[in-house]
């Protein structure tokens, strides 16, 4: 892998930083630790830096404040969707991260998998099931018959694990396709893959190294995640250099093929101990909290947070051809 060149810019360059986090998802919890946590690093590296909370009056803060341009630290629904990035565009102000198209597209779990799949990248088999179905048990069993018994559920349109459950039973099945539907319209069901849990991080078009994860828990969900001091991480993630690499390469693909940019993470699942590796998902604005997995490989790549912070703020100046900057 490459060496990721130092940002050699000067705090002035950047002008008036204003740091999105927060907002009205599932996520906003973890969006403000990880908000704070940029905010605090571009303060040390002498940037002019705000923060800004969606949920009070973005336009006139923005406005306000004469932003020339905006690290998106906001999780899930209207921060990591498009939304967001289609209102600052609007406003020609440019944003840290994926495009508008692209932030949508990666949202969005079901599209993210037909993709992968017309790309040939592997993933578990799937079935999407709407709020408008019956959920009866024929629909149940059928379900169970091509995928397997043990599954996961998921909402489409939400991350961090939100909404998503383990099952084993047709019942457990329709409680949890039901719990999904909560939070989205469509759930997806997805075949269990008795294998370790990789991510890779992406900054600018390179791959950092991988991590694996292992927590006690029953799965990697929101708690193994966010709240338990059980789950360990390992970096190098214990994969030999071929496998490194080969990673690397199927977490870059899928992630140019969603047409995304700037910074990312890549999660995936391996089918058994020395299986294929099967993407899980691709996330546009990783969790940059002191237990997110983009600052941990960083840091085994030699990048310290605040360097790694001006690394996603340089991905701001790729959108200048296509927004003017607002002054």
């Amino acid at each position: 892998m490459n060496t990721l060149p130092k940002p050699n810019r000067t705090p002035q360059e950047y002008g008036k930083v204003a740091v999105l986090l927060g907002g009205s998802s599932a996520e906003r919890e973890v969006s403000l630790k990880s908000g704070q946590a940029v905010f605090n690093a571009l303060i040390k590296l002498g940037v002019d830096a705000i923060k800004i909370d969606p949920v009070d009056e973005l336009y006139q803060a923005l406005i306000k404040n004469k932003v020339d341009r905006a690290f998106i630290v906001l999780h899930g629904r209207d921060g990591e969707d498009g939304v967001v990035q289609g209102f600052l565009k609007t406003l020609k102000i440019p944003f840290t991260g994926s495009d508008v198209a692209s932030a949508a597209i990666a949202m969005n779990k079901l599209i993210c998998k037909q993709i992968w799949q017309q790309v040939d990248i592997a993933t578990a088999k799937f079935v999407c099931v709407s709020k408008s179905e019956i959920i009866d048990l024929e629909r149940i069993n059928t379900i169970i018959s091509e995928l397997g018994e043990v599954l996961f559920v998921k909402p489409v349109r939400e991350g961090s694990s939100v909404g998503m459950s383990k099952v084993s039973t047709a019942e457990e099945l329709i409680e949890a396709i039901n719990f999904a539907h909560q939070y989205d319209e469509s759930a997806l069901v997805e075949s269990f893959v008795g294998g370790k849990e990789y991510t890779v991080s992406l900054i600018n078009g390179q791959a950092l190294p991988s991590i694996s994860m292992h927590t006690p828990r029953d799965f990697y969900d929101y708690e193994a995640k966010y709240q338990s001091n059980t789950t360990e991480y390992y970096c190098p993630s214990g994969l030999t250099d071929s496998e490194e690499k080969q990673l690397a390469e199927v977490a870059l693909r899928s992630f140019s093929a969603l047409g995304c940019s700037g910074w990312g993470r890549v999660d995936f699942i391996r089918d058994g101990d020395d299986g294929e590796f099967l993407i899980l998902e691709a996330n546009t604005v990783p969790g940059m909290t002191e237990s997110s997995l983009v600052p941990k490989a960083a840091k085994a790549k030699g990048i310290d947070f605040k360097e790694l912070v001006l690394h996603i703020l340089d991905s701001s100046f790729n959108v200048e051809s296509e927004v003017e900057l607002h002054v």
